[in-house]
Parts: structure tokens; sequence; C-alpha cells
């Protein structure tokens, strides 16, 4: 090998490696527009079956079935967003009459009588509910920018979401869009075992989503009715946010837990603790790790053994790879990130024994 044919692949690789700094920068750049296409692929999965029902059973047209999937889709989402407005109206008279003195000294009597009944000293907790520990750092000239603030994110989630809805049709209209895009960026050669791998990453990870979608309402149902049976204001929004909650594995259960016993408590103050706060608090909870059992024993293994096709083993040890590597998004995202990389192994790496052995239930 000559100077010069050194000098021309040296030239060739600055030359690449320059192109591939300006490709992550133009990412980068638009990070946003491929997050909002993210969203949508991952809501064209769970409204592909939808779809797919109103165009070969119903035999409606694409541009039809399309937008009646949209529909159902967004008036989930609003019927979820509606919940809370009473939540936030109640929320918002209780600001408005609020009485700061009662305020603390329902904290305050909430705290010596868990600290009584368990014999605890409560010292440290009085000093910390004291009014001027509580409120010295409340700045009120803060609110009108806090104003500001809520309205450009409502703002900024309205661009969004007709962005995501834009994108979202074209996907569910045209189901091998995504497909075709994908594929412009591979070599012709692998065209085919690409495809296959696309089909059957979007079954599986339609399955796991809509099975998601069954895991929150069999929690929000046991949550709704243990919070009712106890009267506890709110329950069903509070059932609901637990519910959502449990989607973050394992950390998500834990606040979930948090969640539900301190509003749970603060549902009753004012009454007595060793007699109404304390048994409500510990039936309710009791009733949230029944909620749990069901879920861990038989709402996931149904999804995973089902969806994603997954040994319960093999999913601890990715959540927590993932966890650990990215945290709370990577527990989130882990599953469906693994699915995939395992049909694609799956498709390329068929003959591999390690392969072999982690989607033989393919």
């Amino acid at each position: 090998m000559n100077a010069k044919e050194i000098t021309k692949g040296i030239f060739w690789a600055v030359l690449q490696l320059l192109g591939l700094c300006v490709l992550v920068w133009l990412l980068y750049q638009i990070k946003t527009l491929l997050i909002y296409m993210l969203i949508a692929g991952v809501v064209s999965l769970i409204g592909r079956p939808i779809n797919h029902f109103l165009m070969k059973r119903l035999k409606m047209r694409a541009v039809m079935a399309t937008s009646i999937s949209i529909v159902l889709l967004l008036g989930i989402l609003i019927s979820l967003f509606s919940l809370f407005v009473p939540l936030l109206v109640q929320q918002g008279e209780n600001l408005s009459l609020l009485d700061v003195d009662l305020l603390k000294a329902n904290i305050q009597t909430l705290v010596e009588e868990i600290s009584a009944y368990f014999q605890l000293d409560n010292s440290f907790w009085q000093q910390q509910f004291s009014v001027d520990n509580l409120f010295q750092n409340v700045n009120f000239g803060l609110l009108p920018q806090l104003l500001n603030e809520t309205l450009e994110l409502l703002g900024g989630f309205t661009i969004g979401l007709f962005s995501v809805v834009f994108i979202l049709f074209f996907f569910l209209k045209d189901s091998h869009l995504q497909e075709r895009i994908i594929l412009v960026l591979v070599n012709d050669n692998v065209n085919d075992r690409v495809e296959k791998s696309i089909d059957k990453t979007k079954g599986l990870l339609s399955r796991y989503f809509l099975g998601l979608l069954l895991q929150i309402s069999i929690l929000l149902v046991i949550n709704s009715v243990v919070l009712s049976v106890f009267a506890v204001e709110n329950a069903f929004i509070i059932a609901f946010l637990c519910a959502l909650l449990n989607l973050i594995p394992y950390l998500g259960p834990i606040i979930g837990a948090v969640l539900m016993l301190l509003l749970t408590m603060s549902s009753f103050i004012g009454a007595d603790f060793s007699t109404v706060i304390l048994p409500k608090t510990i039936y309710v909870m009791i009733g949230f790790f029944v909620g749990q059992l069901v879920d861990n024993f038989f709402s996931q293994p149904f999804i995973f053994s089902n969806s994603v096709k997954s040994h319960p083993l093999e999913i601890f040890i990715v959540i927590l790879a993932s966890g650990t590597l990215l945290g709370p998004v990577g527990m989130i995202i882990a599953i469906p990130l693994y699915t995939t990389m395992k049909v694609i192994a799956q498709e390329f790496l068929a003959e591999n024994k390690i392969v072999k052995s982690l989607t033989k239930n393919f």
C-alpha cells in the first residue's frame, strides 16, 4: 500500500466521521420530532388492532377506519384527563378557602397522634411543621411566573398532541409506512429479513401494549373498590394514579403505595387516629397489597408469556439491568426494546446457540 492509498483511506475515514458527527447533531436538533414519531409509533401499535378490525371485518376504507380509530383513542385520552377535573376544581376551591392556621393545626395533630400511638419522639417533626419552617420558603410572588409557565406547558402540549395525531393518522392509514422508512436505511440484500422482523415485532408489541392496558384496568378496578368501600375521597382518581404508576416496574408500586397511604390518611384528617385513620389506612393498604399480588402472580405472567414470550426471570434481569443503566425510563422501555432485539437476533443470528435458547418460544 503506497502513500497515496493511505492518504486516500485517511481522508475518507475522516470524511465519514465528520458525516456521522453531522448526522448525530442533526438528530439532536430534531429530537422533539423524533420523540413525536416514537410516541405516534407506540400509539399506532395500540390502535392497530382497532384499525385492523374496522378495515378487515367491517370493510371500511382506510381513511374512515383510521379516523374512527384516532377518535376512539382521543376519546379515551380525554376521558382520562376529565377524571382529574373534579379533583382540580375541588383543590382550587380548597385553596381559595385555605386557612393556613387550620392546615398547620391538622398536620401537627396528625403527627402528634401518630407519634403518641406508636410511642415515638415527635420533637423533630413538630419542629419541621412549625409555622416558620413550613411557610418561610413560600414565595407567593412566584405565582404569576408559575401561571405563565403552566400556560406555556399547555401550549406545548397542544402542539405536541396535534403533531402526534397527524403522524399517527398516516402510520395507521398506511401500516407499511414505518416499514418503508426503515427499509430505506438498510441494505437491499437484507430487506426480506428486515420485513419479517418488523412484522413480528409489530405483532408482539401490539399484544404487549394491549396487555398493559389490561393490567392497568385490573389494578384500577381492585384499588377503586377498596378505596370506595372505606369512603376515601376521590377514590377512582387515586386508584387510577396508583395503577398508572405500576407501569414503572418495581419502583412504581412502591411510589403508588406511599401515595395511597398519604392520600388515605389525609382524607380523614380531624378524625380520631386510633379508631378511624389507622384502621382504615391499614385496610386500604391490605387491599393495595392484594392488588399487587394479583398483578404479580396473574397479570404480569399472563402478559409476558402471551405477548413477548419471555421467561419471568429473563424479564426480571433485563428490567434491572435497564434500570441500572438508564434509570426509571430504562425500566419502562426495557421489555419493548428487549423484545425487538430478540426478534432481530432471531432473524439474523438464528444459528447462534444463545439466540436459539432465548427465542425458542417465538
